[in-house]
């Protein structure tokens, strides 16, 4: 991992083509691993993820699904989509709480190490029948961090699985760098832009459904492809994203200002810590 100083000449103001990008994966060092085991950390080393991973319990699940039931109605009603829902731990002081559970972040910290920012919350929520797709993707090609090395933690608040459009990831296809990618077309309903062709010729192996009851958890590189399928089904399929970093990660865009430190410290204070919003 390179040092902290060596970013540190970047201005907070920094643009995405300011940034000196720097694509490769660094694995986990099991020796420095204390809550998963070694065997996990050599899969998320070789593999690119983790899944599935028990967080939160039935009844925490379901609270939370009551929760963002009632988040879900406010976003809809003021004309919103249910996309919409982002950087939520700076509006939601609930959502700040999940984003800094010990439990979490627990496990970040063996794929990332002591130092850890929390920049990211998202809510992605399909509606029964959304014939939105994601195509396949790098997180890492659409943030402004250098160096890549971020995981993002996908929270079940439903129940997730084939029929409504789970994640799908190809396993060891984090190993390929920083990968081509194009504009996605009208035709592809994509819920972002980009979309990298022939996908699946990076992988090791066949695509993997990331099936996930409601408070389990998967955990993925940033430079891993991912994707998902329409939801053609009459269920719902929600998930909350979360976001980390290291602290010696720097961002670009001021991308900085959202970045909570959960773990360790940030001596070059380049991550503004935003406290706990009290309201929701």
């Amino acid at each position: 991992m390179a040092s902290s100083s060596e970013f540190s000449i970047l201005p907070d103001s920094a643009t995405l083509e300011d940034l000196r990008r720097q694509f490769a994966f660094r694995p986990a060092d099991p020796q420095q691993s204390v809550t998963l085991t070694e065997s996990q950390i050599s899969h998320y080393n070789s593999q690119g993820f983790l899944s599935p991973l028990q967080i939160l319990s039935a009844h925490e699940a379901a609270d939370l699904r009551c929760y963002f039931d009632d988040l879900l109605r406010q976003t809809l009603a003021a004309g919103r989509s249910s996309y919409s829902i982002s950087t939520a731990h700076l509006k939601h002081g609930r959502v700040y709480d999940i984003l800094t559970d010990s439990r979490i972040i627990d496990v970040v910290a063996d794929l990332l190490g002591d130092n850890i920012v929390a920049w990211g919350s998202h809510f992605f929520c399909k509606m029964p029948g959304d014939s939105a797709a994601v195509a396949w993707h790098q997180d890492s090609s659409y943030w402004p961090l250098s160096p890549s090395h971020a995981v993002t933690v996908w929270l079940a608040i439903d129940d997730a699985d084939t029929e409504n459009g789970c994640m799908k990831f190809i396993p060891g296809s984090h190993h390929s760098g920083h990968l081509t990618w194009r504009e996605s077309t009208p035709e592809e309903h994509n819920v972002l832009n980009q979309t990298v062709e022939n996908a699946e010729s990076y992988g090791t192996g066949p695509t993997v459904d990331n099936v996930l009851r409601a408070g389990e958890a998967s955990l993925h590189s940033d430079l891993l492809l991912h994707g998902s399928d329409a939801n053609c089904s009459t269920r719902r399929r929600c998930g909350l994203t979360l976001r980390y970093t290291t602290t010696a990660v720097r961002a670009g865009m001021n991308w900085n200002e959202k970045g909570v430190v959960v773990r360790g410290s940030d001596a070059s204070g380049h991550w503004k810590n935003p406290p706990r919003p009290l309201a929701e």
